[in-house]
């Protein structure tokens, strides 16, 4: 027994799936947005005051201007920000609710959730790729002192602390803990920083690893975790690091069974790209289609909150039987 009905449900409760929610209902169309955890639950778990590489326009969902006191907007302004758009919007969301199931077929949809039935004629998966990090696979992986997702420094003070990766997230990472009194040292699997952290942090980070305030060991990777030390293979041999926490900043990437489990399959290509129509976003159930980040698989640079939104506009025009709508010519990758 189905609990509700909507014309559409959006699985996902991030920058993108607000917009597809919003453009569908602008529509006319009845919607609702489920996620399995907060609203925009992915930037919540971003660092604290951490500053988006784009400006606010870029980030902008439903013609609402983001205002920000500063020239690239923080965390926390962005959170503000997408609640705001939501709550004006009145969006219907069912949040903390995890979706298991979609049976059915075009028209005749029922979401499958840990908390209900929901019928719909037509669903939408934008559920990103924050949750599922990618695992280095060594032994100790699974301590408690050893994480994947890095929020502030200030707990590290007098520690030392291994952090794993060498792009934005890791830069920063140890540049912020170096100046909140904490020991780090990278442990980085190429020969350099790489080319793609911000050039306005690459320097920083070069510049402290040569005064060797930041430790660093490059075409190096992790062979063990203990309780207090990361065991590493280096060019020089095995070495023993010091670590009293560790951050495998090693990136993420969608939820593969997920996607499974809702019965969409994926290619055989090097990203894994889900299985969708690039011209419309339809998957290979009609009448079930991809929004965002999800869309590129392994290729998670593809797509983010700036050209993804797009999506949604293609997506909610094609519910209501318009025609496409017309979006920039080019829709630039960019990077968050």
């Amino acid at each position: 027994m189905t609990d509700s009905s909507f014309d559409v449900v959006v699985v996902g409760a991030g920058p993108v799936g607000l917009a597809c929610g919003l453009e569908v209902q602008r529509r006319g169309l009845s919607v609702c947005v489920v996620d399995k955890g907060a609203l925009v639950n992915s930037i919540i778990g971003y660092p604290t005051n951490m500053e988006f590489f784009s400006t606010p326009e870029l980030l902008e969902i439903g013609g609402y201007p983001m205002t920000t006191l500063h020239y690239k907007p923080l965390r926390e302004d962005a959170l503000d920000y997408y609640r705001r758009v939501a709550f004006t919007e009145k969006l219907p969301l069912r949040l903390f609710e995890r979706v298991v199931g979609l049976e059915g077929s075009l028209d005749n949809y029922t979401v499958v959730t840990d908390k209900g039935r929901i019928r719909a004629r037509f669903v939408i998966v934008a559920t990103g790729f924050y949750d599922v990090p990618n695992l280095l696979r060594v032994p100790g992986e699974d301590l408690p002192h050893v994480t994947h997702y890095y929020k502030e420094p200030y707990a590290h003070a007098d520690q030392d602390v291994v952090i794993i990766g060498a792009k934005n997230s890791s830069a920063k990472a140890a540049l912020q803990l170096l100046r909140a009194g904490a020991r780090p040292t990278l442990v980085v699997r190429g020969p350099e920083i790489s080319e793609s952290v911000k050039y306005w942090i690459r320097p920083d980070l070069i510049n402290r690893i040569k005064e060797g305030r930041i430790g660093c060991h490059f075409n190096s990777t992790v062979a063990r975790i203990t309780e207090t030390t990361v065991e590493v293979h280096t060019p020089d041999g095995p070495r023993t690091l010091p670590a009293q926490h560790v951050y495998a900043l090693t990136g993420y990437h969608p939820d593969f069974s997920f996607l499974a489990t809702l019965g969409i399959t994926c290619g055989t290509d090097a990203a894994q790209t889900p299985t969708h129509n690039a011209d419309t976003l339809e998957t290979n159930r009609p009448g079930l289609y991809l929004a965002g980040t999800v869309c590129g698989g392994l290729n998670t640079s593809r797509w983010f909150i700036e050209n993804g939104r797009y999506h949604a506009q293609l997506i909610a025009a094609r519910l209501a039987g318009e025609a496409a709508p017309q979006l920039p010519e080019v829709l630039q990758q960019v990077q968050l």
